[in-house]
């Protein structure tokens, strides 16, 4: 039994007074381990006042997998500790960095660290909490951000398309190199994962080639288009479909024409449509389609479409012109860093309307003012604590709490 003050555990001593239901009151026979009163965590041995009868748990504390969210257990006889995955910290890995979430407006938290968020901020909104509303007229997409998440605006579903379709946008690349990467600039779907037999409709952009491809359930058209001429500032595509042929044409170049093949005639789409990228994580779960790994980077605008030649052009959306979602979504040629003072030598970073400080080694916060405590993993030098013991800063440098069984400055000895 070891005693906290007015907290026991094991067994409580004789000499208090005790409420008996009957008989003989016995302690606890076991290991206890990782006492945590609310969110501190308290060490058994080196803050107990007192004890008796206590020795060392020979049990394979692994056996009874105490780490959460996915922790990895390594243990010998005496030590144990859990190796954390990412985003999670804490002695259980029970800690994530996003649970008390500083974002706001529905941005969604990423931990950039295991101290330290990045907020994705939805459509309309910018900031280091996305708390700036922003209006957009031309979206400006950043493509897959070093998160591995994709900037997209998502519309209502593209009504009374499946025999006929017109649509015409214009582009503007971030720079040369986005052209050569695997981009998506459009999406729509049957179920909304482009797989084979999957109805879809798609247009990207890969190694400087404009990619417009459909399936009406019978297999996939494409239509690759000639080498962009790069010395353009905005590109302009025009494409449509009517029963199963295609076309395509990019600038100023001929029209390109394909012919879908099997018998099938309609396109069934019923997904939203998305611009710019898709709503999941990447790359995995981006459409399967032509396998565009990567989302746009540039801007897009001017996007209209109309399902009949006898109707006009129109945006897409409910309201006409008008995104259901998006994220990372930022004003073509605007720049949130201009807005954004990052401390300490820290770097503004930008992914559309999102933007964070990308902080130098041993400062953290949103705007790298915040220095890192010689005892987070994220410290260089890393402090020399040996495995299953806790690292406790000292205003001059730290010290090691050592578990049962080891001492030591480090606790390297048995």
């Amino acid at each position: 039994q070891i005693t906290f003050g007015s907290i026991f555990l094991g067994k409580v001593p004789v000499h208090e007074e005790v409420h008996r239901c009957a008989g003989e009151i016995y302690g606890y026979k076991g290991c206890i381990r990782d006492f945590q009163v609310n969110h501190k965590e308290l060490f058994i041995i080196d803050e107990a006042l007192e004890g008796r009868n206590v020795e060392n748990c020979n049990v394979p504390i692994c056996d009874y997998h105490p780490c959460h969210n996915g922790g990895t257990c390594t243990s010998d006889e005496e030590n144990w500790y859990c190796e954390c995955p990412r985003l999670y910290t804490g002695k259980l890995c029970q800690f994530a960095t996003c649970d008390e979430n500083p974002c706001g407006n529905g941005a969604t938290c990423f931990p950039k660290s295991r101290r330290d968020a990045v907020c994705l901020c939805p459509y309309g909104r910018s900031g280091i909490l996305c708390s700036d509303a922003i209006n957009i007229t031309q979206p400006s997409f950043s493509g897959t951000d070093v998160f591995g998440y994709t900037s997209f605006l998502a519309y209502s579903t593209i009504p009374n398309i499946t025999f006929y379709y017109e649509f015409r946008l214009k582009f503007q690349l971030a720079n040369h190199h986005s052209a050569l990467q695997d981009n998506l600039i459009f999406f729509t779907g049957q179920k909304g994962q482009g797989l084979n037999g999957d109805d879809f409709l798609e247009l990207g952009l890969r190694n400087g080639r404009v990619i417009y491809s459909y399936n009406l359930g019978s297999g996939t058209a494409t239509i690759i288009s000639k080498p962009l001429d790069l010395t353009l500032s905005v590109h302009v595509i025009h494409l449509g479909r009517n029963l199963q042929k295609g076309w395509l044409k990019v600038d100023d170049h001929k029209n390109k024409t394909v012919t879908s093949p099997g018998r099938l005639v309609g396109l069934n789409v019923f997904s939203q449509f998305y611009l710019g990228g898709y709503h999941e994580y990447t790359p995995e779960l981006l459409p399967k389609g032509h396998r565009f790994k990567n989302g746009f980077q540039g801007c897009i605008f001017e996007v209209q479409v109309r399902n009949s030649l006898n109707q006009g052009f129109k945006s897409p959306g409910i309201p006409e012109g008008h995104p259901n979602s998006g994220r990372s979504v930022g004003q073509c040629k605007d720049s949130p860093c201009s807005l954004i003072k990052c401390r300490n030598g820290g770097k503004c970073i930008e992914t559309g309307s999102t933007v964070y400080c990308d902080c130098l080694t041993g400062w953290k916060g949103a705007f790298c003012t915040e220095t890192v405590s010689v005892c987070e993993p994220e410290h260089d030098p890393p402090h020399l604590c040996q495995q299953g013991s806790t690292c406790v800063p000292l205003p001059n440098g730290y010290t090691c709490h050592c578990p049962l069984g080891t001492t030591g400055t480090y606790c390297e000895q048995g």
